[in-house]
């Protein structure tokens, strides 16, 4: 399995990793992006069947990658000539097309393209025609394509193609890494400050004149270096190790993502879990994951979310009440319940793959 280690897919791929060792499976995890820090190696070494292989290349989605897209690319087919895996899980798409002799799952977490027409509101520029020539070849080579929901897998074959086959396994966090604790009031959000799509630009907007804090966990300069997100009107935590993170949102009142992007959102999930209310982002992927039991705002309007996060506030019956839904919705996303549908998809891979051999 690969994983990047900048955001998100790191949870998910740990998260499922674990998952997938309490069932007697060996993984071995091939990470790609930044180095892992110290956190991340130590919550990688208490995980019985797991090991770590290291790399440090540029990501797919990174400016100006391709060189170490094709050295990361030879470094995979050497450890999978060397491990012999029963099937390759790529959490990342260029790598699709490399002859892996094990067949091959591609995981579409997030891209360019979608991301681009989401945030800015228009198709991608040219610049950006050979990424897209990559990923459709790397998803139309994989031998099964994987998205965390309808609305992503949707996004992805809009862009590059139908997909045949694919499915959608919606990603997990377990209950017991998020239990809640007494209400304190303040809201909670987590992102990468710089990162357009998190929009947590829309809580600066928003948090002049509310009377109660707004707290943003996550890191303030993008991969690389680049400019620095100010905050002015929230209070920054700065990036924060899962643990530290997870006591935060255990105290929060309200976790808020008014995302114009979010392929699944695993924070709020991690949130709702913590006995938060949720208010996101009014898009597809977002009201697929929580109907109900969540409140939606309109991405670009920082006035309906200032509005929406007062009322929850000064309403603690009705955020009880919707953070309750949320947890009870939240639930229903257990890592064993991921496992279990990787695990089936691996072995319908391997079936297939005799039956061609």
């Amino acid at each position: 399995m690969t994983a990047d280690t900048v955001g998100g897919v790191w949870s998910y791929a740990l998260e499922l990793c674990r998952a997938l060792c309490l069932r007697g499976a060996s993984v071995d995890l091939a990470t790609l992006g930044a180095p892992l820090s110290a956190p991340q190696w130590e919550e990688a070494r208490a995980l019985a069947g797991l090991t770590v292989h290291e790399g440090t290349w540029r990501l797919e989605w990174m400016d100006s990658p391709w060189n170490d897209v094709r050295a990361s690319g030879e470094w995979l087919l050497e450890l999978e000539a060397r491990l012999a895996p029963d099937v390759v899980h790529l959490n990342g798409y260029c790598h699709g097309v490399l002859p892996f002799r094990a067949p091959v799952l591609v995981v579409a977490h997030s891209c360019v393209l979608s991301w681009w027409e989401a945030v800015k509101k228009e198709a991608a520029p040219s610049r950006y025609a050979r990424y897209r020539e990559a990923v459709a070849r790397g998803l139309h080579a994989a031998s099964r394509v994987v998205a965390p929901t309808r609305a992503m897998l949707d996004a992805i074959e809009r862009h590059y193609g139908a997909l045949p086959g694919a499915r959608v396994v919606s990603n997990a966090r377990s209950a017991a890494s998020f239990p809640p604790a007494p209400k304190e009031r303040f809201v909670l959000a987590a992102g990468r400050l710089w990162d357009e799509a998190k929009n947590l630009s829309a809580l600066e907007a928003a948090a002049p004149g509310l009377p109660f804090l707004i707290l943003v966990a996550g890191a303030t300069t993008p991969p690389g270096g680049g400019t620095q997100a100010v905050a002015r009107s929230t209070r920054p935590l700065g990036p924060l190790p899962s643990p530290e993170l997870a006591g935060w949102m255990s105290r929060a009142a309200v976790y808020a993502l008014p995302a114009r992007y979010e392929p699944f959102g695993l924070s709020a999930l991690e949130a709702a879990l913590a006995g938060c209310a949720l208010v996101l982002g009014d898009i597809p992927s977002l009201r697929e994951v929580w109907g109900s039991a969540a409140r939606f705002v309109d991405p670009e309007d920082p006035r309906a979310l200032a509005r929406e996060l007062r009322t929850l506030m000064e309403h603690p019956e009705e955020r009880e009440a919707l953070a309750a839904r949320g947890r009870q919705r939240a639930r229903a996303f257990t890592p064993q319940r991921m496992g279990a549908a990787y695990l089936d998809l691996y072995a319908r891979l391997t079936r297939a793959e005799r039956h061609v051999s």
